[in-house]
């Protein structure tokens, strides 16, 4: 039974978040206006503009006829009530103008430091790689000991880069596995040292082409294995789905699948997510950056604009020539990178997991979850929701582990589960073909 002291809290903290969320609806506006007129002034090109703007009812929304190339409704019927009175449209709607591809120049708000703009030397716009190739044992059939290397494809999460897997995963495999597997830990659209295109939408299409135009049709992958942290299982499970004849095996960490209809699922993840409550102080600030466009650029334009300064900040404070990867990886982003994938594939994305589940279910594909029990960004009822939807899933609840200590802090038993699923797995596929 929940005692009333909780009971209190929970109607204070629902109390004051009205009035304090009642207001950033209102100052978001505010921004809405002061961008619009210093975009107009700073910037040599046209953008898309903001959600404000561009909604559905207007029918400006661009939007593709397969659902993983379209535009989440979350983006565009957030709701605000000061939306229907019309003091968005007090910003006058911008053409785009320009071609569509490869921007001529960062946008004024964003940081143009030499690692944030290094990839627009990259003329085909692939994703930065990190290729680890197997150690191979001295054996007197090469083409033998070539055709039976594993290959693994690694996917991040939100606000995070290649450097979740390489500085965690990598160092901790076994011998077996470095001399018989081929790792691929790419940064996703948007973040760490990949493209981050400003016209790009950040559908959970454009993620998957990517990835396929980097890692899987560079490389002529027949096979593979994938493993994804939170917002990377939805890309993840999309591409396991499309490729399931090839995929021997997906490991999800942390999954945020949500059970709910096809109709409410983009609704109902970014409810569950971010959901807008003033306490605690991580759900607060979520809730800021996925509600408010204009708040959470506020933020990035000091944050990761000014990145350098904040780095060597730290650094001077806490006595170190380095600083922890989570912390680098936190700002190599832009806002719309982050604003649009936060929307167009967490959110956008739910509306696909039933079908990209069903799809694995039915041809027999490895699925394999590890969740931790204290995870307050994804829940564990999570894990529990795709042991549900595909029964014969291999569920690892990870106790004491929330969503980042279900990797960090122990990575060598992390590394050790996966490649006990790579193994199991691989035997798997092998008695299917005889």
């Amino acid at each position: 039974m929940v005692k009333w002291p909780t009971r209190a809290s929970e109607a204070l903290i629902l109390a004051l978040s009205i009035p304090v969320f009642f207001f950033l609806d209102f100052l978001d506006i505010i921004l809405c206006l002061v961008y619009g007129f210093l975009d107009d002034l700073l910037e040599e090109k046209t953008y898309y503009p903001c959600c404000c703007e561009n909604r559905v009812k207007q029918g400006t929304v661009i939007a593709c006829t397969d659902g993983e190339g379209e535009v989440s409704e979350t983006l565009h019927e957030r709701r605000n009530p000061f939306r229907d009175m019309g003091l968005f449209r007090l910003r006058k709607r911008r053409e785009v103008k320009g071609e569509k591809g490869f921007p001529k120049a960062t946008r004024w708000s964003d940081c143009d430091c030499r690692f944030c703009v290094s990839w627009k030397g990259n003329e085909e716009q692939k994703l930065h790689l990190v290729v680890k190739e197997p150690l191979h044992a001295e054996t007197e059939d090469p083409d033998q000991s070539q055709d039976s290397i594993e290959n693994i494809i690694f996917l991040h999460g939100f606000l995070s880069s290649s450097s979740w897997w390489t500085e965690t995963v990598f160092p901790n495999l076994s011998d077996w596995t470095n001399k018989n597997c081929k790792l691929f830990a790419v940064d996703l659209l948007g973040f760490g040292q990949s493209p981050k295109p400003s016209d790009a939408l950040y559908t959970l299409k454009d993620h998957l082409e990517k990835i396929e135009k980097t890692v899987i049709e560079p490389f002529e992958l027949d096979s593979f294995h994938i493993v994804a942290h939170s917002m990377g299982c939805v890309i993840a499970l999309a591409l396991a789905a499309k490729y399931s004849k090839s995929v021997k095996s997906i490991t999800l960490v942390a999954p945020p699948y949500f059970t709910s209809t096809k109709e409410n699922a983009s609704q109902n993840a970014l409810n569950r997510l971010a959901e807008r409550k003033i306490w605690p102080p991580q759900r607060f600030g979520t809730s800021i950056m996925s509600w408010y466009e204009h708040l959470g650029r506020c933020v990035c334009f000091i944050v990761c604009r000014n990145h350098r300064l904040w780095e060597w900040l730290l650094k001077f404070i806490c006595r170190r020539s380095s600083l922890h990867f989570m912390v680098v990886d936190m700002t190599r982003h832009t806002h719309h990178s982050a604003w649009n994938s936060m929307h167009n594939v967490l959110c956008g994305g739910a509306k696909l997991l039933d079908d990209h589940l069903e799809i694995l279910k039915d041809s027999g594909v490895s699925v394999s979850v590890i969740q931790g029990d204290r995870d307050a960004v994804v829940p564990i009822e999570c894990g529990h929701n795709v042991k549900s939807k595909v029964p014969l899933t291999d569920l690892t609840i990870v106790s004491n582990a929330d969503h980042r200590t279900v990797v960090i802090g122990r990575e060598k038993a992390f590394a050790g589960d996966l490649e006990g699923i790579w193994c199991s797995s691989a035997v798997h596929h092998e008695q299917k073909k005889l």
